[in-house]
């Protein structure tokens, strides 16, 4: 009888750690969201448009790297809210564009803070230089892969 191969412990894997973290970060971060009544993704959307004139879903599901269904279903959620608005483009009213609502752009940077709180919250155990560290090479893993979609789950 053969001998199996040896298969290294989960603990050797890069992609164990990042996911352990991101798992628990991620986690914390949606529940503090949901503490306000907003989904993260919700929140990605309201950030994207926070700092910018009223903008088309299509560009905004461009720039999140996601579907322009994805955009409609979150914009629908959030104008349910009272946090977005839809409206007909001012250059041709066939298309449209997304914007905050008042009410939107007040809690914009309430749940910034939130992220922030959270960041906090899991890596303030890391020297500023570490946690520079530590962006530049997951950021360096990101452009490595292209990997541009916003995460929002």
């Amino acid at each position: 009888m053969a001998s199996a191969p040896p298969v290294p412990d989960l603990t050797r894997h890069l992609g164990f750690w990042l996911r352990r973290v991101s798992n628990h970060v991620s986690h914390a971060f949606s529940v503090r969201l949901a503490g306000r009544g907003v989904t993260v993704a919700e929140w990605a959307l309201m950030r994207a448009l926070y700092d910018r004139a009223p903008h088309p879903p299509s560009r905004i599901a461009e720039e999140m790297g996601m579907t322009r269904g994805a955009i409609t279903r979150l914009a629908d959620r959030l104008i349910a809210k009272s946090l977005l608005v839809r409206t007909a483009s001012a250059s041709d009213g066939r298309a449209q564009t997304l914007a905050l609502t008042e009410a939107g752009r007040a809690l914009v940077p309430d749940l910034a803070a939130l992220a922030d709180a959270n960041d906090a919250a899991f890596f303030d155990g890391l020297t500023a230089a570490e946690r520079e560290t530590l962006e530049q090479l997951l950021r360096r893993v990101a452009e490595h892969g292209r990997m541009t979609a916003v995460p929002v789950e």
